[in-house]
């Protein structure tokens, strides 16, 4: 029993935290990257895009539109370097397709205003740049621009307004600026814009709705989602979840084979026992369920330990591993190193069905054998040196 119960316990823990990986990618990652995007052909980018977001809010399935003009480069700061996705937004309407206002530090979105330069950065990016709210850091675009001195890079002085922390590697790379401002920086005209961002309703059928949305405009764009840049981090999680199942299935097999093993004990220990029960009446097929609800009581009972201590496991690791880093004073999960820096968990309830289920299904099938043997036991044979 306590075999079986540690197995099951230990699959739903594992499985819950998995699943909690699961929840904080999905709401964190995919809340600050779009969902999809349509983008412009070309460098001079997409003009009248207000009708054309308009337009696309009405399209089912579509939850939020935001223009963006996106760029790559590097920020300075007291002789560091940092490159960095800058990504240059409409604060008035990021809010429909970003998580990003909720995560806020220091700070607001709303402080980006046009022509004012100024930069929220993520909290991982401004500590490795020794910067804080008030500062000033150098974007540096990889675009060369011929002046007196030569050909020079790119460059312009941002002031930093806002710091965000959604506890993912994009604290570290990304950064914020207003549209306008990165229109210029980019040289184009103002009010064109990169493309649009969208956020969906339903977020996996992201390719198919994406391109539904493209077709039914006059003009042409290319179409990303998110299952391009980062669909392989969530199939890799699918993955890892599946394999961690089956490598702890391997423990209710193990507390499995030990109700093998005592009910084989039991007969052999019990074989005058069911001798006498056979010459008094008992028919083989009696004797095959006495010991068939011997070993299925032990597996309910083993199974229901192991759910209760699971669930509530599940229900509580988050606060039970926060309440041990403060007593001893360490952090298991460094925001520096993982994606985020607690350890989240989501018990899903059809997991909890399908785990009762399979360690049912797996002490049924291991009292076959043990009760089979038993209702084979001849009563000459175990009486003979009685």
């Amino acid at each position: 029993m306590l075999g079986l119960m540690l197995g099951v316990a230990a699959l739903i823990l594992v499985l819950s935290v998995m699943n909690g990986f699961d929840r904080e990618l999905r709401q964190r990652i995919l809340g600050m990257v779009p969902h999809a995007t349509l983008g412009a052909y070309g460098d001079e980018g997409l003009d009248g895009w207000q009708e054309l977001a308009t337009e696309i809010r009405l399209e089912p399935g579509v939850a939020g539109v935001a223009p963006f003009v996106q760029a790559q480069g590097m920020l300075t700061s007291y002789g560091r370097v940092q490159g960095v996705q800058v990504n240059g937004i409409d604060p008035r309407v990021e809010n429909e397709v970003s998580i990003i206002s909720d995560h806020m530090q220091q700070g607001e979105t709303g402080l980006l205003q046009a022509g004012e330069y100024n930069i929220v950065l993520g909290e991982l990016l401004a500590r490795f740049l020794g910067v804080s709210v008030g500062d000033k850091v150098t974007l540096v675009l990889p675009e060369a621009s011929v002046s007196v001195a030569g050909v020079v890079p790119r460059m312009k002085r941002f002031t930093v307004v806002g710091l965000f922390s959604v506890g993912a590697e994009l604290d570290a790379n990304l950064a914020y600026i207003h549209i306008d401002d990165a229109a210029r920086l980019k040289r184009m005209q103002l009010g064109r814009v990169d493309g649009l961002r969208l956020k969906l309703d339903d977020l996996f059928k992201a390719p198919e709705l994406a391109r539904r949305v493209a077709m039914a405009q006059e003009r042409p764009f290319y179409v990303s989602d998110w299952t391009r840049t980062h669909g392989n981090l969530f199939q890799a999680i699918q993955m890892e979840k599946r394999m961690i199942a089956l490598l702890l299935l391997l423990i209710v097999f193990v507390a499995a084979f030990n109700i093998v093993s005592t009910l084989v004990m039991v007969v052999t220990d019990k074989r005058s026992d069911i001798a006498i029960l056979r010459t008094m009446g008992a028919t083989p097929a009696s004797i095959l369920r006495i010991f068939m609800v011997q070993g299925v009581l032990i597996g309910f009972i083993g199974t229901a330990l192991g759910v209760g201590l699971g669930v509530t496991l599940a229900l509580t690791v988050t606060d039970l591993v926060a309440w041990v880093e403060r007593m001893l004073g360490i952090q298991f999960l460094s925001s520096e190193v993982y994606f985020i820096s607690y350890l989240p968990s989501e018990l899903v309830w059809s997991d909890v069905g399908l785990i009762t289920s399979a360690a049912l299904l797996i002490s049924f099938v291991a009292t076959l054998y043990p009760a089979w043997r038993a209702s084979r036991t001849q009563p000459a044979e175990a009486l003979r040196y009685e």
